[in-house]
């Protein structure tokens, strides 16, 4: 089999198991300015100091020039820090010859610290597995992203550490075990916890791995077309957390009235949440690439983004749902860009492409919720359904006989509303008189007489009525007549 061969072989592998990457995105390298207190590199000449009670690997790509490195309570374990690819040697600067130097000359131009400060390490502990901040999904595209669960390794993922790094990884207090589908950390791949735990147990494992959490692997590979539930909802408290330190613990105030706060997701937003219940049939990246490819890449919805995924059904979804499946596909669209109600006419648009493409699609229902309406929790629209535009359209034309039939009865007067206070009209009394303009009169010679007599017109139904005061026989004229009782 050539090479070609050999790739169509594992992208079709890749398809059949719908692992997804998270790359591990930050290092404790000596020479990434992001380490130092001072957010740079040690200047020419400064003084260096690690934590005196951390332990990390640390890797040393350039050649550096320094002063000074204080004294540490284990001076023989500094070689378990300092693992660099180029040789160090030691240079006379009036030091106890016990502490290690790295000396040589700076690549480029040499910066000067004529304040002789000492460049302090970070803490190498300050970064967890739980944060999202600290992960990178491997197959993102434009307009795509996760929601906050998510974005940490769900059970079904392949984790990868940077093989040309070096890297720490708190695996949080132990709440619960962290189960990926393999990790993959200085050139190998782990796919049985027996071989992960021998490298959990080894010096080179406990540099890089720390924290009372436990890191499993499992062959909990996700071979469902329609996707799998990330399985992230016992430790999102934890993902929120860290992603919510850097403000203080708090969410940001959403710019909409009624935000909405999908599955997974930490902190309100704007937008639109499209719910999906979907049959046997339904392929979810399938699904994903139309909506990304027909929908999203218009120019009228270049300003929102989108994240789908499977998720457990919402307890008051899946009461009136009616099916067995546990599980809908969300569908998230947030509005990014100062232009809103995007969000919104692409869920009415998605709406429509299932009410008409949703039994080939393999959706059965779907159900909308917008931001930025005066109901709290968002409104719901309209259901689109193949299968059940009939029973809506039932139940809308059920609705409009009622009110029909309601208004025919009040107009007959077999059917009264009167407002709160209004005391009811009297059973006797004085005759209601009432303007009728359907009426004709007979002539004062037909009845004997000087005056005139109103009778209802029969074919209206009309009663009969009298002139309030006689008048001239003059034919047809207008009148203002009496109800007799």
């Amino acid at each position: 089999m050539g090479v070609l061969g050999l790739l169509l072989l594992w992208l079709q592998l890749c398809a059949l198991t719908r692992a997804s990457y998270k790359l591990w995105v930050p290092n404790t390298d000596f020479d990434d300015a992001a380490n130092w207190s001072q957010n740079r590199t040690p200047c020419a000449g400064a003084a260096v100091q690690f934590p005196a009670d951390k332990m990390v690997s640390v890797l040393v790509r350039e050649g550096h020039s320094i002063s000074d490195m204080p004294p540490r309570p284990e001076p023989s374990s500094l070689s378990q820090r300092l693992r660099p690819p180029v040789p160090l040697r030691t240079t006379p600067l009036g030091r106890p010859p016990h502490l290690p130097i790295l000396s040589s000359a700076l690549r480029g131009q040499p910066l000067d610290d004529s304040r002789g400060a000492s460049a302090l390490f970070l803490d190498p502990d300050r970064f967890s597995w739980h944060d999202p901040h600290l992960w990178r999904t491997g197959d993102a595209a434009r307009g795509l992203f996760s929601v906050d669960a998510e974005r940490v390794p769900c059970r079904h993922d392949d984790v990868v550490f940077p093989s040309n790094a070096s890297f720490r990884v708190g695996l949080g207090p132990g709440v619960g075990n962290v189960r990926v589908y393999s990790v993959r950390a200085l050139g190998q791949t782990f796919t049985r916890d027996e071989d992960l735990a021998a490298f959990l147990a080894s010096r080179a494992g406990r540099l890089r791995f720390h924290g009372f959490g436990a890191l499993s692997v499992g062959p909990d590979a996700c071979d469902d077309p329609s996707g799998c539930v990330c399985g992230n909802a016992e430790v999102l408290p934890w993902i929120c957390a860290a992603l919510l330190q850097p403000l203080g613990g708090r969410c940001p105030q959403a710019a909409c009235q009624d935000a909405l706060r999908p599955e997974g997701q930490c902190c309100d937003l704007c937008g639109a949440i499209v719910s999906l219940t979907h049959g046997p049939t339904f392929d979810l990246e399938r699904y994903r690439a139309r909506l990304l490819h027909t929908f999203l890449a218009l120019p009228q919805y270049q300003g929102l983004q989108m994240a789908v995924s499977k998720v457990p059904r919402q307890p008051r979804l899946r009461e009136g749902a009616g099916e067995k499946s546990d599980t809908d596909i969300q569908v998230v669209l947030v509005e990014t860009g100062p232009v809103t109600g995007g969000a919104g006419r692409l869920a009415r648009a998605l709406l429509a492409d299932i009410a008409e493409h949703g039994e080939a699609l393999g959706v059965l229902s779907a159900i909308v919720r917008e931001s930025g309406a005066s109901v709290g929790g968002g409104p719901v629209a309209v259901l689109y359904a193949p299968g059940l535009a009939g029973g809506v359209a039932a139940l809308l034309l059920l609705l409009l006989a009622l009110l029909a039939g309601a208004l025919l009865l009040q107009r007959t007067g077999r059917l009264r509303w009167r407002r709160r206070g209004e005391a009811a009209p009297a059973a006797s009394g004085a005759p209601l008189g009432f303007h009728n303009p359907v009426f004709y009169m007979d002539s004062a010679e037909a009845h004997g007489g000087g005056g005139v007599v109103a009778r209802g017109s029969p074919a209206a139904g009309l009663p009969d009525y009298v002139p309030a005061a006689p008048g001239p026989a003059a034919g047809r004229q207008e009148l203002q007549p009496q109800l007799l009782r």
